[in-house]
Parts: structure tokens; C-alpha cells; sequence
């Protein structure tokens, strides 16, 4: 049976994706600040058989190397890999200190750097994977007052078209999955009124559920031919 390795798969879309995975591969995936959530999840999805949470601070190698040795025993090696660990945060470009922008991009662009380095091996002596990298809308066209957020998610947009032209040769598929506003706690930084004006500047008129972005993430590690790509889920906002 394959094996999927998903980062940040405690909460909001990376705990889609491992339900979305759960029934047809072994999922193993990390958490760092959520256990309790992630053996939640471990526990709802024990029916497959093939569900492990994995302590994981994405920024720390060493932490990260761990996390995939532990996989490894467990499942054996990952032909899938879906990057979602990630930190959001919010302020005017001018107080933005050196730590949260250090911060923000130690988790959500070298965090997609070190697991993918340790997985890649693997994928390339079997000539063979499938990796996604959880962008945003905003690594995309970037947003007021979040500018290290926006700017970690673009950072991990051009790895990824980078990558994708490396490693096709060895039948290796890298993709960027850029979702607009999800109804997920990344959210809860946003009063009502901002919320309705969120919806407001969405065509479709509604935040994406977490489920809506998993099954995206699905397709991009399914499709045989797609690669290299960025997929824009955003309900229309960028249209």
C-alpha cells in the first residue's frame, strides 16, 4: 500500500487531507503544538489501520528527520508528500520584528525545504512521487498587512516550480496549492464584520471548507500529467 506523509495534519485543511487519504494509503503525519487534536484524529480514523501521528516541529531539521526516521519504520518509505504545516499572522510591514519574520518563514517555507529533502530520496530511487506544497492565495498576490505571510507563501511557490523542472526526469510530480480563505482557525484572527467583508470581495460569496481544499490537494496527487503548477482555490477572488 503507498504512504502519504502530510505536514500539519492535526488541524483545518491538513486534517482533511488525511481524512481524504485515510481509505486508500497509510497516512502518517505530524503535528507540533496539537497532540491532543492529532490523537483525535488517530483515533477517529483507526478503522483504516493505517493513520500515525508524528511529533514534528517543522522548523528544526533535526526534529524533521526524526519525524520521517519514525515514518519510515512505520510505513516504510512516502511516495506522497503534502506540505501544510504552515503559521499565519498579521500587522503593518513596519512592525513586523526580526523574530515573527524569521519565524514565518522558518515554518512555512524551510519547514517545506527540510521535509521534502528527506523524503526526496526515496521518491527518486523509485522513480516515482508526488509532492504538494500548501501555498496561499496570498503567496499569489500578496496582502495588505501580511506581508512575511505573503511572502513565505510566494517563497514556496517558486521552490516549487524550481523543483517541479529538477525532479520530473525522475518521474517526480511537484505542485503549489494556493486556497483563498478557509473556514479554518487560521481565521479567527478576523472579527464578524471583517469576516462578512472577506465574503463579500469572493465571488462565490462564502469561505472554502477545509474539505473543498483537501479534495484539490487529492487531485494534484493523483493526476499523472500535472505538474509544475500552481492551483488557485479561492472561490473566484483572484478571477
Amino acid at each position: 500500500m503507498a504512504t502519504a506523509f502530510v505536514t500539519g495534519g492535526s488541524r483545518g485543511i491538513g486534517a482533511a487531507i488525511v481524512r481524504a487519504l485515510a481509505p486508500e494509503c497509510n497516512v502518517a503525519f505530524t503535528y507540533c503544538a496539537s497532540e491532543k487534536e492529532a490523537r483525535a484524529l488517530e483515533e477517529e480514523l483507526k478503522v483504516y489501520g493505517g493513520v500515525k501521528a508524528f511529533f514534528c516541529d517543522v522548523s528544526d531539521p533535526l526534529s524533521v528527520r526524526e519525524a520521517v526516521r519514525a515514518a519510515r519504520e512505520r510505513f516504510g518509505g512516502a511516495e506522497m508528500l503534502v506540505n501544510c504545516a504552515g503559521i499565519s499572522g498579521r500587522g503593518l510591514f513596519q512592525d513586523v520584528t526580526d523574530e515573527e519574520w524569521r519565524r514565518m518563514f522558518a515554518v512555512n517555507c524551510d519547514g517545506a525545504f527540510y521535509v521534502t529533502r528527506e523524503l526526496l530520496p526515496y521518491m527518486i530511487e523509485k522513480k516515482r512521487g508526488s509532492i504538494v506544497n500548501v501555498s496561499s492565495v496570498w503567496g499569489v498576490r500578496g496582502g495588505a498587512c501580511e506581508a512575511a505571510y505573503s511572502a513565505s507563501k510566494a517563497a514556496l511557490i517558486g521552490m516549487t516550480l524550481a523543483l517541479a523542472k529538477e525532479v520530473a526526469p525522475s518521474g517526480i510530480r511537484v505542485n503549489a496549492l494556493a486556497p483563498g480563505a478557509v473556514d479554518t482557525d487560521m481565521m479567527k484572527c478576523y472579527g464578524e464584520e471583517e469576516l462578512a467583508d472577506i465574503c463579500r470581495d469572493i465571488p462565490l460569496g462564502r469561505l472554502a471548507s477545509p474539505e473543498e481544499i483537501a479534495s484539490a490537494a487529492v487531485f494534484l496527487l493523483r493526476h499523472g500529467y500535472v505538474t509544475g503548477q500552481v492551483l488557485t482555490v479561492d472561490g473566484g477572488f483572484t478571477a
